[in-house]
């Protein structure tokens, strides 16, 4: 794809939302840990989108927009490639299903997250406490169809370690993070601004690495890319040869016999008689 492998999508992906943590964890640190207006009493510790509302928004909107697409992009070019037959193909046209509903989950939860840094928690804090639920249900709902496709794709290809890899990282992302975000609503319902505060890092730093994980299912691909040249390469050649043997005046006719000429003599033979 555009002299680029697939692996550097989720890579990619994950390395830029990785960045956008650091940077905004950061500047909240380079400033002194200051107390924004957007925190609650008693607060500390600041929270992801109280460092989002300040004068570093625009770069935490672009990191957070580019970040999601390119994940995003990752899961259409993954069923792509099942699709093609680079990746083992489902088996069912539920795990089909299954693929598509989560490249859909995966695209209403990007647009939770880039929604979510547009309509900051300072100005529009209704608004962003919809766009950050809607983010997270998103995404869990997302993993949880894509743990399902694996776990199938798992028992049908079970000769593939591979396939049972990324199925329980996907597990663990989705008990994770639906615990930790448990937590992180029951922490804030008691008023419990800094640990909730601490948590909501926790989510965000596990997300990476789920993101990440899809690095693992387009290892296979990056082997079938050069099988499937060596097969175009041949069936090319082929091709070739036969337009070589046209030209020249003889080709393979019917059931493999050699005519002569630019027409089929059927039935007649290059050597000898019947």
């Amino acid at each position: 794809m555009w002299g680029i492998s697939y692996w550097f999508l989720p890579l990619f992906s994950s390395l830029v939302w990785l960045a956008m943590l650091l940077g905004l964890l950061l500047v909240w640190v380079r400033d002194g840990k200051p107390i924004y207006e957007t925190m609650e009493h008693g607060q500390r510790i600041a929270y992801i989108s109280d460092v989002g509302a300040t004068d570093i928004k625009p770069l935490f909107i672009a990191m957070a927009a580019v970040s999601v697409v390119s994940f995003d992009i990752a899961l259409i070019a993954e069923r792509w490639l099942r699709h093609s037959g680079r990746l083992k193909r489902n088996t069912s046209l539920w795990q089909k299903l299954w693929s598509n509903l989560c490249i859909l989950f995966a695209i209403v939860g990007a647009a939770g997250i880039i929604l979510l840094s547009i309509f900051d928690t300072f100005h529009h804090h209704r608004l962003h406490q919809i766009f950050l639920g809607l983010f997270i249900a998103g995404y869990v709902v997302s993993a949880i169809f894509a743990c399902v496709e694996y776990q199938r794709l798992g028992t049908h290809y079970a000769h593939l370690s591979i396939l049972r890899i990324s199925f329980w990282l996907k597990l663990f992302f989705i008990v994770t993070e639906v615990a930790l975000a448990i937590a992180f609503g029951a922490l804030q319902r008691v008023d419990n601004w800094n640990a909730a505060a601490v948590l909501e890092w926790v989510i965000a730093l596990i997300f990476t690495f789920y993101l990440l994980s899809f690095f693992v299912d387009f290892i296979p691909a990056m082997h079938t890319k050069h099988h499937q040249s060596r097969e175009t390469s041949i069936a090319m050649a082929e091709a070739g040869e036969g337009r070589n043997g046209q030209a020249n005046g003889y080709a393979k006719g019917d059931q493999g016999r050699f005519t002569y000429g630019n027409k089929k003599s059927k039935g007649r033979r290059w050597f000898g008689r019947r």
